[in-house]
């Protein structure tokens, strides 16, 4: 096999070094995230809070009150998209029961999800990128369906988001297709987004991330008064809910409990969400969610997805599933103002530039492996180039010490198998296949092969 030569060019160093760091954008994603518009994010949150309450079990056929009125607005401002895209934005309202007797939702409901979906344009492009955010939303009690629950953070933030996103991606073409989706039954068991996982795994959807944004809109702490609106986190799974044997031998071979696929999305996100919104650092929190609480994305885990959590850096409790009033003399409640709205904005630019970047790069590199024949202080890796879709232009090798959470090198090369004078035993690798523009997939993490290097 011809081995390929290193391109002696630095293109990410660890941010703790001090190094110059080197940012290369793509014109057209930095114009679509500087389109997003903090002034369209506030009116759809308000618009959002005006239905009163979002509840599961709310009115469903009011016009301008409850469940049902909030869902249909959504799917009406998704289908303003659609002329734009020249009929590649689908967009639809998807039906399922939950509920009965001695559960969370009482009696047997009929909830909808509504999913806006931009067809890729290659024909022969099966990927799936999924962004997700929930619609409904509740006071304190479980059961409480008519109490005021404006919803506007939780998660009116991520919703707006979406409907902004859509708006401007819609516009554009992409290799791979988008599904924008809002759901409804997070609040009492995730139902909705269990429904789809559920789809999508009987379906065989071929999904390369999710993106569950839920809460992305406070910036200021209740307790330790702290405000921020420079950090996000990004919640990843290390070792993953589904795992299969053949999964966990070679996690276990390779010692990469800290690189499964949620992880290498979660540094994709940072990587890229940090190279085009300015002012903003993406944290990534090394656990699947928050103590005692779930989101979206976990379904999608435990199908087998690759799935993350999108989630403001510091909560406000006294906002969160509280009906509004004044307790001792604090506003309490999930109320429009306490929106940080620039926030949500950058917010969004990171899942812009995210889904943009990585709908556009080409397919993964496959049957990636580090070669373990014989005793050696250097690292030979292999891999083959994707079957499907545009050949890439390069791949980029990327590095850091074993103890080091963040990828700290990233070489570009050519070809099929490179050897680098690191050894094995010392630092972790990843590869990625990369465009003549710049787009790179998400990092494979090898494992491991015992094919000779010669």
């Amino acid at each position: 096999m011809k081995k390929s030569f290193l391109i002696l060019f630095l293109v990410f160093v660890a941010w703790s070094s001090g190094a110059q760091i080197i940012i290369n954008r793509d014109p057209e994603i930095k114009k679509m995230v500087e389109e997003i518009s903090r002034e369209r994010i506030e009116q759809n949150v308000r618009k959002l809070a005006s239905f009163y309450t979002r509840h599961n079990m709310s009115e469903q056929n009011d016009a301008v009150k409850g469940i049902g009125a909030a869902w249909n607005w959504i799917k009406s401002e998704m289908e303003k998209s659609i002329p734009e895209s020249d009929g590649r934005l689908k967009v639809e309202l998807i039906d399922y029961t939950v509920g009965g007797r001695g559960q969370r939702i009482t009696q047997e409901t009929k909830l909808k999800n509504v999913i806006a979906t931009l067809k890729g344009t290659d024909p022969g492009d099966d990927r799936i990128i999924l962004i997700s955010a929930h619609l409904d939303s509740r006071a304190a009690l479980d059961n409480d369906n008519t109490s005021f629950a404006p919803g506007a953070n939780d998660d009116g933030s991520g919703v707006a988001a979406i409907l902004e996103l859509i708006r401007i991606m819609s516009a554009r073409k992409f290799s791979a297709t988008i599904v924008f989706m809002t759901v409804s039954g997070e609040e009492h068991g995730l139902f909705g987004a269990k429904y789809m996982a559920a789809k999508a795994k009987e379906e065989k959807w071929n999904i390369v991330a999710m993106l569950n944004n839920d809460m992305i809109g406070n910036s200021a702490s209740s307790e330790t008064l702290l405000n921020d609106n420079m950090r996000v986190r990004v919640f990843s799974e290390g070792i993953p809910a589904y795992e299969t044997e053949q999964m966990t031998a070679s996690r276990k071979y390779t010692s990469g409990e800290n690189d499964s696929r949620s992880r290498q999305l979660a540094r994709y996100i940072k990587e890229t969400g940090e190279r085009y919104v300015e002012q903003m650092i993406v944290t990534l929190v090394y656990r699947n969610d928050r103590f005692g609480r779930g989101g979206d994305h976990t379904p999608f885990c435990q199908a087998g997805f690759t799935a993350v959590r999108v989630c403001e850096y510091n909560e406000n409790y006294e906002r969160t599933h509280k009906v509004p009033a004044i307790i001792n003399g604090i506003q309490e409640g999930d109320l429009p103002e306490y929106v940080d709205y620039e926030y949500v904005r950058k917010n969004a630019g990171v899942d812009l530039a995210t889904m943009a970047n990585l709908a556009l790069a080409p397919f993964e590199p496959v049957n990636c492996g580090i070669v373990v024949t014989g005793l050696t202080n250097k690292t030979t890796i292999k891999w083959e180039t994707p079957a499907t879709g545009v050949k890439p232009a390069g791949y980029y090798i990327l590095m850091r010490e074993t103890f080091q959470p963040l990828w700290e090198k990233k070489i570009f090369v050519t070809g099929n198998e490179v050897t680098i004078a690191y050894s094995k035993d010392n630092y972790f690798f990843g590869i990625q296949s990369v465009d003549v523009n710049g787009h790179e997939s998400i990092a494979v993490f090898p494992g491991q092969t015992r094919r000779s290097p010669n």
